[in-house]
């Protein structure tokens, strides 16, 4: 352990040397792969110079037992040092663990109304809104890429980016099968209903990760509909671009140019196919990249969002609190602080 930790600090500190030469400055790009390198090893790094402050205090205190005047308050000072030392060395188990490389990156989320008409594209808006309270509460900032407008209200679709600091570490585990149980506006014989609507967490990636030929490409235009101000509706906007090999099929009408809509078009097929080429990979190998706590499945119930009892419970982890309330204003801390410390301990198990 102290080993690696070691590493981890020659690593930080040679990254510091790198950042200060004119000719790394002057590369915005270099410059941004070393920070963002940095960044993944400054937890561990920071943790390791306060250990290493706590063990030469340890020595000082264990110098000072021999005192005869100072000695009852520095063998109190030892006992208390040790105690925190050994919770720092638990804690560096956790922060040792192999890092999700795509942790750091911003994503790219898609819902989906599923099973249950329209209250299931009612309670996909529901879902849509509180992942934009919680990203404002994160201060991340959210983006609409695609939005496909229920006829009762919500949304059949949904695309929009998130970006800010390490969003995929909090948000990967959201993809899955999400349920609601209520009785739905439309009801009116008070019944409860259960709908679902599904959600996609993508990592966005950057044009190393995934290389799309430009033959592989059919691109249509066509006007866009829905809200967007004058000209929206009458000139073509809107891109919907098909990757032939997969025909995975992307859509873009929330920008005013052509030109814009394809780039975030194109952004959302890179995540796609490199969403893709995981579960290939995982599949290969057999293995859950996401560990146990969930495959990012479409089809794997995830949570249930239960109104009449005011409760919800996260079925991976048997997690459930009563603040459905909070929750849906974006509240989403104690749900996802309990996802990643089920991970982080399954993990180290082994499993």
């Amino acid at each position: 352990m102290i080993e690696r930790l070691i590493a981890i600090e020659n690593r930080y500190l040679q990254l510091d040397e790198e950042l200060m030469k004119p000719d790394v400055f002057s590369d915005v790009k270099k410059a941004t792969e070393l920070t963002k390198e940095q960044a993944t090893l400054k937890e561990a790094y920071e943790a390791y110079q306060d250990y290493k402050k706590v063990l030469n205090n340890l020595e000082e205190a264990k110098q000072m037992m021999k005192d005869p005047e100072l000695g009852e308050f520095a063998k109190e000072e030892y006992n208390d040092l040790s105690n925190k030392k050994a919770e720092m060395e638990a804690n560096f188990e956790i922060l040792l663990l192999p890092k999700d490389p795509n942790d750091g990156k911003d994503v790219i989320m898609e819902i989906r109304g599923a099973a249950g008409g329209d209250e299931a594209n009612i309670f996909a808006g529901d879902l849509y809104r509180m992942y934009g309270y919680y990203a404002e509460k994160q201060g991340w900032k959210v983006e609409e890429i695609n939005a496909e407008e229920g006829t009762a209200g919500g949304y059949s679709q949904v695309e929009f980016r998130i970006k800010g600091d390490n969003v995929y570490s909090k948000l990967k585990y959201e993809s899955g099968s999400h349920r609601v149980q209520r009785v739905p506006t439309t009801e009116s014989q008070g019944r409860i209903q259960t709908s679902t609507a599904t959600v996609l967490v993508m990592p966005e990636v950057e044009d190393v990760d995934i290389d799309i030929k430009d033959s592989d490409l059919r691109i249509d235009v066509y006007c866009a509909s829905g809200h967007g101000g004058q000209g929206v509706n009458t000139t073509p906007s809107a891109v919907r671009i098909t990757h032939l090999p997969t025909n995975t099929v992307v859509t873009c009408q929330n920008q005013r140019s052509q030109v814009q809509n394809k780039a975030e078009a194109l952004k959302v097929l890179k995540a796609r196919l490199y969403e893709a080429e995981l579960e290939r990979q995982e599949a290969e190998v057999g293995s859950e990249r996401r560990s146990k706590i969930g495959t990012g499945d479409r089809s794997e119930k995830i949570r249930t969002y239960n109104y009449p009892q005011n409760r919800v419970t996260d079925h991976r982890i048997g997690f459930s609190t009563m603040q459905l309330g909070r929750v849906m204003d974006g509240d989403l801390d104690d749900i996802i602080e309990a996802l990643i410390t089920e991970d982080q301990a399954r993990k180290l198990k082994g499993e």
